[in-house]
């Protein structure tokens, strides 16, 4: 009775013990895709119509474990002269002096500093969007969209983000004044990105 007895003591207490989750993944690296995705900008136009544009020219590269989303980091440059509103007139205005000066600035880029208010797959990223000489902070409202295996067998991530910027504020000035009131193109510009990222498993593997 009395081995019966410290038998069962044990089973409690090993039965009381925490249990031990194993480590979480370490976060991996994925490289942009450039082929899947897209850097896009809209801006108001005399204040009544909406102008879309892109830029052609980027690279990212996202730092993540899928499982636990607050840990993901990203780094993105974006070539200015690669901007795009399918009119040469309008583009070429665009790269001059007035907009990017792509001559002085030929880069625009972004670097996460945290991830929050995680809910499910939405959150929000905090960085630091550097755009004609002048860095400050921005928040992006993102989503993870999941991830797949491609035919090859890499592991591919999908993600979209949304924010908004005052060009003004990275000294992008040039406007004009029109007769019905208001100006020419508004200070505020939406931003949109579709990104997929490829995190090659197979070669990984193979090594």
């Amino acid at each position: 009775m009395r081995l019966r007895s410290v038998l069962t003591t044990a089973l409690v207490l090993l039965a009381a013990l925490p249990a031990f989750a194993p480590a979480p993944a370490p976060p991996q690296t994925y490289t942009l895709d450039n082929a899947h995705s897209e850097v896009i900008f809209r801006v108001r136009h005399l204040g009544i119509s909406t102008v879309s544009g892109r830029f052609r020219d980027f690279d990212a590269t996202v730092t993540l474990d899928p499982a636990r989303l607050a840990t993901l980091q990203t780094r993105a440059t974006i070539q200015a002269a690669s901007i795009n509103t399918e009119n040469e007139r309008r583009d070429n205005h665009l790269k001059s002096a007035d907009f990017f000066d792509v001559a002085q600035f030929p880069t625009l880029t972004f670097e996460s500093r945290r991830v929050r208010s995680v809910r499910g797959r939405r959150f929000l990223i905090d960085g630091t969007l550097t755009m004609h000489g002048v860095a400050r902070p921005i928040t992006l409202a993102a989503e993870y969209i999941g991830s797949v295996r491609d035919g090859q067998g890499n592991e591919k991530i999908g993600f979209t983000a949304t924010g908004r910027l005052n060009r003004e504020a990275y000294g992008m000035t040039w406007n004009r004044a029109i007769e019905a009131g208001g100006v020419l193109v508004s200070k505020e510009v939406e931003i949109q990105l579709n990104v997929e990222a490829t995190r090659a498993i197979a070669a990984a593997t193979s090594r």
